[in-house]
């Protein structure tokens, strides 16, 4: 699929002071990412804070940037779970037709085996009307889908089309690059080999940090893709610490950080999240505002 090869990014849930969404906030976060040269938008990933969301505030969102994207770019939602009968009935019951894709994450905290992450996406296969973007991240679910699972779903089903692979491990990723079909997306999941997983035959990237610098980040991306890999790297050391940085107390507070000092948003983000510390506070805004200035 063309539509997902670049640089997507996992949208964040800007929440003003009294934690209701921040819908302006949200709009400005839309802009910001389709001005600076992103590919596509990922709606209620991890990054949205998606499980402190009442279903109202879902379709909020959804709404919103529907609305403020206006079929600019390729959409994705984020449709998972670890209720396999429940992410299945909301794939038949909503309507999709906003969207080139889901994206959908393994089953956390159940803790399936192979065979039972197997079985639930060919559930979520059979029941989707539009093209599947698998997500491993087994630092959250708490088990890791295994090339050989993640192959086999790919091989057996045509709407499988991608996977958001973010288990940080690049010889994974290799093994998911070298026995892929000609056709399956290897996506990274990780900021900080995504680089190294585009050079290696990868599709591209479901971002956080490129939301906070689109332009920078999307472009590190084009250029992995055509092949400039020392001008590649030299923005992929550009953003290195700072990638570091928005992880180090947990995700989406750093990326929030960001936002609170370009002037987008506020660093608010719900329990059981807190936002960063004043060291990592200040230590994100100096690597902002230096960026901002030589920009």
């Amino acid at each position: 699929m063309q539509s997902l090869i670049g640089t997507g990014v996992a949208l964040i849930t800007p929440f003003k002071d009294d934690f209701t969404i921040d819908i302006e906030a949200l709009r400005r976060i839309v802009n910001f990412s389709i001005d600076g040269g992103i590919e596509y938008l990922v709606i209620l990933g991890t990054t949205a804070e998606n499980a402190t969301l009442t279903q109202e505030e879902k379709e909020l969102v959804i709404a919103t940037v529907i609305e403020v994207n206006a079929g600019r770019l390729p959409l994705v939602l984020g449709v998972g779970g670890n209720n396999t009968m429940k992410v299945v009935e909301e794939l038949r019951t909503r309507d999709l037709s906003p969207f080139v894709a889901i994206l959908s994450v393994s089953p956390y905290y159940n803790k399936p085996s192979q065979e039972g992450i197997y079985q639930h996406f060919k559930a979520v296969a059979e029941a989707s009307p539009i093209p599947v973007i698998l997500y491993n991240v087994p630092g959250r679910t708490s088990s890791n889908m295994l090339p050989s699972t993640v192959i086999r779903l790919a091989n057996d089903f045509e709407n499988v089309v991608a996977i958001k692979e973010a288990a940080g491990d690049l010889v994974q990723a290799m093994q998911l690059l070298k026995n892929k079909p000609k056709d399956f997306l290897v996506i990274s999941g990780d900021d900080m080999i995504a680089l190294p997983v585009v050079l290696a035959g990868g599709a591209g990237v479901i971002s956080v940090i490129g939301q906070g610098f689109p332009k920078e980040f999307s472009e590190m991306i084009r250029l992995g893709l055509n092949r400039k890999v020392d001008e590649a790297f030299k923005l992929q050391y550009l953003l290195t610490d700072c990638i570091d940085m928005i992880f180090e107390q947990g995700n989406p507070s750093g990326i929030k950080e960001v936002f609170q000092v370009l002037g987008i948003s506020e660093n608010v983000v719900r329990l059981p999240l807190v936002p960063v510390n004043e060291s990592l506070a200040e230590r994100i805004a100096l690597f902002v505002k230096k960026m901002v200035k030589n920009t």
